[in-house]
């Protein structure tokens, strides 16, 4: 279960190459709001590139982590809706 929980963890960590990008924006936001300067957003993109590169993604990072997270029998979203439906339909039959 270690190991399992060992891949989840590393399968987020491939995300945070993802909002890598958004963050950045963001950072530019806030620099042209006037809420922090050039070289703090500079500094503050510097860190969140040395942040991602310090840990190791790959490009199968989504699949790896569905893969996992079926292995560990979780309920799906869909799994979920169909128990909703199955609950509403024995409530209306009582």
């Amino acid at each position: 279960m270690e190991d399992m929980l060992k891949k989840v963890f590393l399968a987020g960590i491939g995300t945070l190459a993802l909002t890598y990008e958004k963050a950045n924006e963001m950072v530019g936001t806030l620099v042209e709001k006037g809420k922090i300067t050039v070289d703090q957003g500079k500094e503050l993109n510097e860190e969140l590139k040395r942040v991602i590169n310090n840990k190791e993604t790959t490009k199968n990072d989504k699949s790896d982590l569905k893969e996992i997270l079926k292995e560990l029998n979780l309920a799906t979203k869909e799994d979920i809706a169909n128990l909703e439906l199955r609950i509403n339909n024995l409530e209306k039959n009582h």
